[in-house]
């Protein structure tokens, strides 16, 4: 496999000097589908050409062609790669015929803008050296399996990737990591790997160049030769949208199946629903492209995809993830179950209330999430973070109903022999095997744990302190009054003279002063509304510890916004029941850990139950951290004592 690749990337030497670097992809990808399509229509030419002759409807064409072949797709032309090269003079023109004279289903040539890069080669005399070199490549199925040319895919765009200085990631996901994703959703499907007949539909909203929908399909009827299979994607790169249509028609599976498009902001497959969804959608990405679409949406809540909340705008990743749980299939109709790969972030950013934890939140008490497993690091081209595969299920085993496995899964690698870009390991069969054994055993170990869905939630309570201010008229204190923008309709210079004559006696009761107050400035005939009272006061005071507690205007205490501070109780805490509810069993569990944690402290403070918010975060890190001991201080001085003798042995040798 990587011969082949490096043979059909060698053919990039023939573009040097015309092409730079970054182009090189243009050419040798579209030329490498045209040389797979080429080899498949290959033994069948002479009985399409008798099937298709004289035939005028192009839809009667492809049904008597994928009747006597199961091919989906034609070529009316008399061309073959190898034929083309016995005409190089007219070579330009009849490759172009050639390319234009695939069925309608073949349109992904036009995403390639192929017919200006034939025209191109043309012009910079290499056009019969590419079609020399492609023709001597064998990619017909028999040599090159299905899963192989995903392989030479992959490592081409890698490859292409790298020289352009672009994002491979942006195409697809490392095989091991898609392998791993597809045997554990097909863990406990015992009829689909079984059943005689069975039929089953696959979906990736993110499709790339079609890598996860092609090893799904490759496991699927591995287990089960019988099983029909049917895949559907959306893409939203014009290329990677074009290479995964050539091969899923190289499959026999409908063209149709495949769009092109921006998931979020157009879904494809409105109101469809499938068994099997896998995704792994970009990440750090922004929405703001689908942003409108995505907003109505949720305006109309949870009769749509984005019901549950909205992340920051910034990444998409939750997005995604909420739209593959709109595409699983109804637990009615059997349900459905989702594979998608993301980073760490939607495990835990956003507080309380936020979009993301609301997502989290309806995820989990609507017990869709099954397990979640950290993946090595350095397992992708582009990028070493963490990285994890959340598995959702609608339609649970009952073990598993209203729990949640997480699975550490980070040291379960092999270092590979040669680094490809950022990706340093690879997930072995062996290590997948493992995996997979936490996943099935459905046990705590070191490796494996298991909660419940409740043990992820939170309340966020906001713990509020009395403002305390001392009050005085000190020069300091007037001339922040006097430059108080709330102050600006006010004379200021009249209203600085009032206070003046007020003295600087220190009142620590906000009531006693603000009566004085209003003496003096009655008798100057100073007349302030409530707010410009509120902000006089405010300037005239400093935070005092032992003066007495401000009032608002209805007799409450104020609080001071520079002490707020918030707490997080988890459900459950101290042995109390898991509710997500805000009143009743939940109040008392509030009430308790506000006089069991913050009252003993703060015996002023109170709980502003109107800003309690209920939060959901899966801290997977904290349960699986083993905790080091640091080394003794009795050795670390040791080592100390060693190097400096070892530092003044080398000054002495230098001195002499």
């Amino acid at each position: 496999m990587s011969r082949l690749s490096s043979f059909v990337w060698s053919i990039a030497d023939q573009l040097r000097g015309p092409y730079q670097q970054h182009e090189y992809g243009s050419v040798i990808l579209p030329m490498t589908i045209l040389r797979r399509l080429d080899a498949i229509l290959e033994p069948h030419r002479k009985q399409i050409a008798e099937l298709i002759a004289g035939v005028d409807s192009d839809l009667r064409k492809d049904s008597l062609v994928r009747r006597a072949t199961g091919l989906r797709f034609h070529n009316t032309s008399k061309f073959t790669l190898e034929t083309l090269l016995l005409d190089p003079d007219d070579l330009e023109a009849n490759l172009t015929r050639y390319v234009n004279s695939f069925s309608s289903a073949i349109d992904v040539f036009d995403r390639f803008r192929f017919n200006e890069i034939i025209a191109d080669l043309a012009e910079k005399n290499r056009l019969f050296t590419v079609v020399e070199r492609f023709a001597k490549v064998d990619l017909h199925p028999d040599v090159m399996s299905n899963s192989d040319m995903g392989d030479l895919f992959e490592d081409l765009i890698r490859r292409f990737a790298e020289a352009s200085n672009a994002t491979a990631g942006d195409h697809f996901t490392p095989r091991d990591a898609v392998r791993l994703v597809v045997d554990l959703m097909f863990a406990e499907d015992d009829d689909a790997l079984g059943a005689r007949g069975v039929v089953r539909t696959v979906y990736d909203p993110t499709a790339g160049t079609g890598g996860m929908l092609s090893l799904t399909e490759e496991h699927l009827r591995a287990q089960n030769p019988d099983a029909r299979l049917t895949l559907y994607g959306q893409e939203i790169n014009p290329q990677s949208y074009a290479i995964c249509k050539s091969d899923l028609l190289a499959k026999g599976q409908d063209p149709d199946n495949i769009k092109l498009g921006d998931t979020l902001a157009d879904d494809k497959f409105p109101g469809r629903t499938f068994d099997y969804c896998l995704s792994n959608p970009p990440y750090g990405v922004d929405w703001k492209a689908a942003e409108k679409v995505v907003k109505e949406e949720h305006k109309l809540r949870f009769t749509r995809r984005f019901g549950p909340g909205l992340p920051g705008v910034g990444d998409g990743q939750m997005l995604f993830l909420l739209h593959l749980a709109s595409k699983m299939r109804p637990r009615g109709e059997g349900g459905g179950l989702v594979g998608v790969v993301m980073n760490g972030s939607p495990l835990f950013s956003g507080g309380a209330g936020s979009g993301q934890s609301e997502i989290r939140r309806w995820l989990l008490e609507m017990d869709m999430v099954k397990a979640i497993v950290a993946l090595p690091n350095d397992m992708f081209y582009n990028t070493g973070i963490s990285t994890y595969v959340w598995v959702l299920d609608n339609n649970k085993a009952a073990e598993r109903t209203g729990r949640v496995q997480l699975i550490d899964g980070s040291g379960r690698y092999t270092k590979m022999r040669k680094s490809l870009g950022s990706k340093r390991v690879e997930i072995s069969h062996d290590d997948r095997a493992a995996i997979l054994a936490d996943y099935d055993a459905f046990e705590e170990s070191g490796t494996s744990k298991v909660f419940d869905n409740e043990d992820f939630g939170y309340w966020t309570i906001t713990i509020e302190r009395p403002l305390r201010l001392n009050f005085a008229c000190t020069a300091e204190r007037i001339e922040a009054a006097r430059t108080d923008p709330k102050l600006k309709t006010v004379d200021r210079e009249r209203l600085a003279g009032v206070l003046a004559t007020f003295g600087e006696e220190l009142y620590r009761n906000q009531e006693a002063f603000t009566a004085d107050l209003g003496k003096h400035l009655g008798s100057q005939g100073v007349i302030l509304s409530a707010p410009q009272r509120k902000a006089l006061w405010t300037a005239l005071g400093e935070r005092d510890e032992t003066a007495d507690e401000i009032r608002d205007p209805k007799g409450g205490i104020e609080p001071d916004t520079k002490l707020r501070d918030t707490e997080n109780i988890p459900f459950g805490w101290n042995g109390t029941p898991k509710t997500a509810e805000a009143d009743g069993a939940a109040r008392a569990v509030i009430d308790a850990y506000f006089d069991a944690e913050v009252h003993p402290h703060v015996p002023d403070a109170w709980v502003d139950r109107s800003k309690t918010r209920v939060g959901y975060e899966i801290p997977f890190t904290r349960h699986f951290y083993t905790y080091t001991p640091p080394r003794p201080l009795e050795e670390i001085d040791a080592d100390l004592n060693k190097v400096v003798a070892e530092i003044m042995d080398l000054l002495r040798e230098v001195e002499q």
